[in-house]
């Protein structure tokens, strides 16, 4: 199976299944000396982990991870740092009467028709437990980013019709609501309308938005590796996202161009722009402004109602799903798009430093003189 590497300078590939024994990552090209342990990167798995609130999958892990290799003395080596989380909370029989047929909204047709064979427990590597090796890696990037300079903030921006009012953002709400809403009010109404769709048997969807402050102008690639192409890339990657926006996104359609371009002025002896409708990126390099994405994810697939399908003996049939399930992804994904945003804007940075020949021989400890042509 390939796709399961990310990355080009700072790569890491996932591996495990949602019902196999393990799931983890492994990172390469994490410079040497970064200080880092366990605790550093369970912050961020506790985020994601089920079994957290009353809107999350009741499975019960404690994704306790382990750093088999890389680290020595609490710091980073330079060799590929390895890094596992163990399933305990498995009951794969809440699977078994779907395992010939497929679920509406699910990857078990497509995957039939790739591979020919599918494991059918809990959707096997489309599980969104596979993104438990993304949050894992992304601990890294973002605490190398912060060193850096580099903050990533990812919450939800809406759940269903129900939306945070940005007046009343709170940092800390994203991490002490249920919804990772930045807006306690939303998050209450946001509650209520969640209640009503599990007593209906049914699902949601909604918005989450990612912020990255302190990331330097003329990070990213023209032409085909374009920072908001990879970001984009980055995050559809992410199960059940349907829709990826950079600043103000689909508006600028409705616009004319003088209502749309960021004029630019003098702030303190900088460059910096009077708004921000493009969100911080310019023909695919990043301009200094705060970077501004969103994505919108589809409602769970799995929901507790009678639905219609095929089998893999080609007859219709209705089924009743059984399991664990979120009547919403968004908040437990939220931490998913902040990490796959912190990779991508840290392999960004490092393949930005071979850019220009200053910087290859102010790394080098060497002066750069510019050789003159006839």
């Amino acid at each position: 199976m390939a796709g399961s590497t990310f990355g080009t300078i700072f790569q890491i590939t996932t591996w495990g299944e949602s019902h196999g024994k393990a799931l983890g990552v492994v990172i390469d090209g994490c410079p040497a000396g970064l200080p880092l342990n366990e605790a550093d990167i369970q912050q961020y798995l506790d985020r994601r982990k089920p079994g957290t609130s009353s809107i999350a999958t009741q499975r019960k892990e404690a994704d306790s991870v382990e750093i088999l290799s890389g680290v020595f003395e609490g710091r980073t080596t330079g060799s590929p740092i390895s890094l596992m989380v163990r399933n305990t909370s498995q009951i794969s029989s809440d699977y078994s009467e779907i395992a010939s047929c497929y679920r509406p909204g699910h990857a078990d047709y497509t995957f039939d028709q790739k591979y020919g064979f599918r494991d059918y427990r809990g959707g096997g590597r489309s599980s969104g437990r596979e993104t438990l090796g993304r949050v894992a890696a992304g601990a890294v990037a973002c605490k190398i980013l912060a060193q850096l300079g580099v903050t990533v903030c990812a919450y939800t921006r809406s759940l269903g019709p129900v939306e945070a009012d940005m007046t009343r953002f709170r940092r800390q709400a994203i991490l002490n609501t249920p919804t990772a809403m930045p807006d306690p009010e939303a998050d209450k109404a946001a509650l209520r309308y969640l209640e009503q769709a599990k007593q209906d048997c049914d699902s949601v969807g909604g918005c989450m938005e990612c912020i990255v402050e302190g990331l330097p102008a003329g990070v990213g690639d023209p032409v085909f590796e374009k920072l908001d192409a990879n970001l984009a890339k980055a995050i559809m990657s992410i199960g059940a996202v349907k829709a990826v926006e950079i600043g103000d996104g689909h508006q600028v359609s409705l616009r004319y161009g003088s209502e749309n371009n960021d004029g630019f002025r003098m702030t303190d002896g900088k460059i910096t722009k009077v708004t921000n409708h493009a969100g911080g990126i310019l023909g695919g390099i990043s301009d200094g402004d705060t970077l501004i994405l969103r994505a919108y994810v589809k409602p769970t697939p799995s929901i507790f109602r009678t639905q219609h399908t095929v089998n893999r003996e080609l007859s219709e049939i209705d089924i009743n799903i059984k399991g664990r399930h979120d009547p919403v992804i968004v908040p437990r994904a939220v931490v998913v798009m902040e990490c796959m945003t912190a990779l991508t804007v840290l392999d960004a940075m490092l393949l930005n430093m071979s850019a220009k020949m200053d910087s290859i021989a102010a790394h080098y400890g060497r002066p750069h003189t510019p050789v003159q042509t006839s």
